[in-house]
């Protein structure tokens, strides 16, 4: 059960990272050149459906498998724990996105236009990095890059 649901975990992290990184380089530049919201809502229309799915399924995966690495929730916060410091490096860039997210959701997207995509390109560029960075932490379980 660990394999397949590090598996599905790997899979989701692939949809969205990736997504997020041809949302970063290929899309937003075109976007912000051509100033037109409605070839990112474009994009955003298509990508949510596999791009929303894939963070439940991560999101998902990863308590389940930080709670196979340390079962006991309370631990998951001890610093001095290598396998916690990481598992709290991955809730801390969760915390991060979900606040970038939630802020785009109710602030920025209802008043989208033409003129404000700068604002969303302040949130679009944050949530990409902060994927890459759940992949190199996630790396880390391995490595030991954050022990």
């Amino acid at each position: 059960m660990y394999g397949t649901a590090l598996l599905l975990h790997i899979l989701a992290a692939t949809i969205w990272t990736g997504g997020h990184i041809v949302l970063s380089v290929v899309i937003l530049p075109k976007v912000l050149i051509n100033k037109s919201a409605q070839q990112l809502i474009d994009f955003e229309s298509v990508y949510e459906k596999i791009g929303m799915p894939a963070l439940i399924v991560q999101v998902l995966t990863g308590f389940w498998l930080a709670h196979n690495l340390v079962p006991n929730f309370g631990l998951w916060f001890d610093t001095s724990n290598p396998i916690s410091r990481v598992i709290l490096l991955k809730l801390s860039l969760l915390l991060l996105t979900v606040g970038f997210a939630l802020d785009a959701r109710f602030r920025v997207i209802p008043t989208l236009n033409d003129e404000s995509l700068l604002d969303m390109a302040w949130h679009i560029i944050p949530v990409t990095l902060f994927s890459i960075l759940f992949v190199v932490v996630g790396v880390s379980f391995k490595t030991g890059w954050f022990f």
